[in-house]
């Protein structure tokens, strides 16, 4: 693994996206934090999401937030400033809730309702969505059909590995059409390694690895795939500070707080080191095989 600082690779522009979320929406947390309490909890995610367009900012970087409906109905404003510093607006659902926990009805209430408030609230049609915990899969590929038919013109919420809590690693590792229809679904990215798909789109594995792993790999997968990458990241993760949870396991500890305090600083670096764009600007103008 060459570990020398790269330049970014030229005539690929790769995905940064945002799950604008709180740390006590986390699924993780499901069984702690009861929904009822959210009101009463501390909110950090306004002056999380302000760092985190100031960092998009100072290195010229547009992006997607996939805002949940729950924060976007108490902090319309910063929806409108994220939307007005030239990000994309798309959803997140509404509350958090697991795609595989909602039935086919709630489902399409549920997005349908998130999207409603996204548009109002910008002024501007919501084109993409994103489950939550990527959560939608083959047993429930039936959500991508109501996502198109509720307007969305894509969403980002299969993620093609093995994981305890999520994945369909039988999926494509990049943009293709489910079944009719102009949805296009975009995996978060992963890089093949001796034939296995390996998660490297960010989130936890961003800061459980070094970051010279994300980086190496993101980088195969724009030379030798010639594909652009999807990269994520919760405000949550920049935030060593914020209240800390008790009676959790050691795997959910490990996962959500272990190296928050240099997430921000990785992220910098990520920036620097590659190309990053808005979803729609990157996938909706290229042309994707059915499968």
């Amino acid at each position: 693994m060459n570990t020398s600082r790269p330049s970014p690779i030229q005539g690929i522009r790769n995905a940064m996206t945002v799950d604008v979320e709180d740390y006590f929406h986390v699924s993780a947390f499901e069984n702690h934090i009861c929904r009822g309490t959210w009101d009463e909890l501390p909110c950090r995610v306004e002056r999380n999401v302000d760092r985190i367009l100031q960092l998009f900012a100072d290195h010229d970087t547009k992006a997607t937030f996939f805002y949940l409906g729950w924060v976007a109905k108490r902090y319309p404003e910063l929806v409108r400033r994220t939307q007005a510093e030239g990000h994309e607006i798309a959803s997140h659902g509404w509350s958090h809730i697991r795609a595989t926990e909602q039935t086919p009805e709630a489902f399409r209430q549920d997005v349908t309702r998130t999207r409603a408030l996204l548009e109002d609230t910008v002024g501007a049609p919501v084109l993409g969505y994103r489950a939550a915990s990527y959560s939608i899969g083959r047993d429930n590929l039936w959500a991508l059909d109501t996502l198109r038919e509720t307007g969305h013109r894509y969403s980002s919420s299969i993620y093609p590995v093995h994981h305890d809590l999520y994945g369909m690693p039988e999926a494509p590792r990049f943009s293709f059409r489910p079944g009719q229809g102009d949805l296009v679904e975009i995996p978060v990215t992963t890089v093949e390694v001796l034939g296995k798909k390996l998660p490297c789109g960010g989130g936890g594995y961003f800061r459980l690895l070094p970051y010279e792993v994300s980086r190496w790999a993101i980088r195969q997968v724009n030379q030798r795939d010639r594909q652009a990458a999807v990269f994520y990241f919760h405000p949550w993760e920049i935030d060593p500070d914020q209240p800390r949870q008790t009676g959790l396991g050691l795997k959910t500890r490990v996962r959500h707080y272990l190296n928050l305090s240099r997430t921000e600083g990785r992220l910098k670096r990520l920036l620097s080191d590659f190309q990053w764009g808005r979803m729609d600007r990157i996938f909706l103008e290229q042309a994707v095989n059915p499968a």
